[in-house]
């Protein structure tokens, strides 16, 4: 597996030791090399980019600033001078944070944990990417779980397990028995990719899992031991294909 890389740096000698430390290594290539985050969104806009060295002290546009602008990030090591910014940067999903100067001992550590973070990834994506009468076809066989990165850690989580799933601006929050897991992901993504034939978008800010339903009150789906609303515009739907 190849993993395209984007090198964002405003530092000469960091994008030229960086990009000598990706040539060492095979499965890594550089797609491009930017020393302005602007440059870089448009190369994230027309490239696939798999892994992303980003630099924090830039002017203009910071690169925590950069990656708190995306919508979909690659996945992200960041590369700075200023040892105080690491736990921000932990904050923000990042793979692994590289303290200037690293050796490339220390380089081929991250690149490690990002491959196995790209890997994981890039699984839960090629069983996502299925059409719906795929994946009706496919489960259990294959679509029996779903994979999440939250809290620094990629969750296994499986299918049967879910028993709803609120939107939350950018995030969404997984309701289990036993846990409740928050994750930087759209409603709308997981409405399009998880099995129609057991998952059901009921309100601009739910998903239900329709084998764990137990009843409808009025505009309330009772399902675990809570009681969800149902929105006006999808109402209709959930009626017929829970209750017809």
């Amino acid at each position: 597996m190849s993993i395209k890389c984007l090198i964002v740096d405003d530092e000469k000698l960091a994008l030229t030791l960086l990009e000598s430390y990706i040539q060492k290594i095979p499965q890594l290539e550089l797609v491009d090399k930017c020393k302005n985050p602007m440059d870089a969104m448009q190369v994230l806009q027309e490239q696939e980019i798999d892994l992303m060295f980003l630099d924090i002290q830039m002017p203009g546009l910071t690169g925590i600033e950069f990656l708190q602008s995306l919508v979909h990030k690659p996945t992200v090591i960041f590369t700075t001078a200023y040892s105080e910014y690491a736990i921000e940067g932990y904050q923000l999903d990042v793979i692994d944070y590289l303290l200037k100067p690293f050796s490339f001992e220390r380089f081929v550590k991250a690149v490690n944990k990002a491959i196995e973070n790209i890997k994981l990834k890039k699984g839960s994506i090629s069983n996502q990417t299925l059409s719906s009468d795929e994946m009706v076809k496919n489960e259990p066989a294959e679509i029996t779980h779903i994979q999440i990165k939250a809290d620094h850690k990629i969750y296994k989580l499986k299918l049967d397990d879910i028993i709803y799933i609120e939107g939350l601006k950018e995030y969404v929050s997984y309701y289990t028995a036993t846990q409740r897991i928050i994750a930087l992901e759209s409603l709308k993504k997981l409405e399009e990719t998880l099995p129609k034939s057991r998952f059901l978008r009921i309100h601009k800010s739910y998903i239900i899992s329709t084998e764990k339903v137990k009843a409808l009150e009025g505009n309330l789906l009772e399902i675990g031991d809570k009681k969800l609303p149902i929105g006006k515009t999808y109402k209709e739907h959930v009626v017929q294909t829970i209750f017809g």
